[in-house]
């Protein structure tokens, strides 16, 4: 009979993260590969950061000047963001074979909106605690709702998401 030891199990841990994190590095690297092409087809300039958050790849097309190029990558209320995004992840897919959940951000417009809705997710918390009624907020997309979600649990409430897409929202329950 083995005995398991806690640097047996500590190892594995390491290993598995460290697996983890080359496996998210290489999804960045093919993402931005991906990106660069698009950017060279669209002859638009743009600088492409890549990096790990939150167990996910995250890729960001940054220009040191004028963001109005890049505006149109990011298309109305993100519209254009969301499809690139997607078409992102399916390339990284057809690379390596495993389902995405690379984040994407273009100018910036990810990074604003996160704390746009951070701060609406504490507002509805606080709304909720003082009111003592649930607080339905309008449909999002579901990185919209995630980070929400997270602001209201940090605030110290719970939330759910209901209904069905593209008319699913967030409900803050006091």
């Amino acid at each position: 009979m083995t005995e398991t030891t806690d640097t047996d199990t500590a190892g594995t841990t390491a290993e598995e993260e460290t697996d983890t994190l080359s496996h998210l590095e290489q999804e960045g690297e093919i993402a931005a590969d991906y990106l660069e092409g698009l950017l060279d087809i669209a002859d638009l300039d743009g600088d492409i950061d890549m990096d790990v958050e939150a167990d996910r790849a995250a890729v960001s097309i940054i220009n040191e000047g004028s963001s109005r190029e890049l505006q149109k990558l990011v298309g109305r209320d993100g519209e254009v963001l969301e499809a690139l995004q997607e078409l992102t992840r399916l390339a990284v897919h057809r690379e390596t074979g495993d389902r995405s959940r690379l984040m994407l951000d273009i100018a910036g417009f990810r990074a604003r909106k996160r704390e746009e809705l951070a701060e609406l997710g504490a507002k509805a918390a606080q709304e909720a605690k003082s009111s003592g009624e649930p607080v339905k907020l309008r449909p999002m997309t579901p990185f919209e709702r995630k980070v929400v979600h997270d602001a209201v649990k940090a605030a110290g409430l719970r939330s759910e998401s209901e209904g069905e897409e593209p008319q699913r929202c967030v409900v803050v329950l006091p």
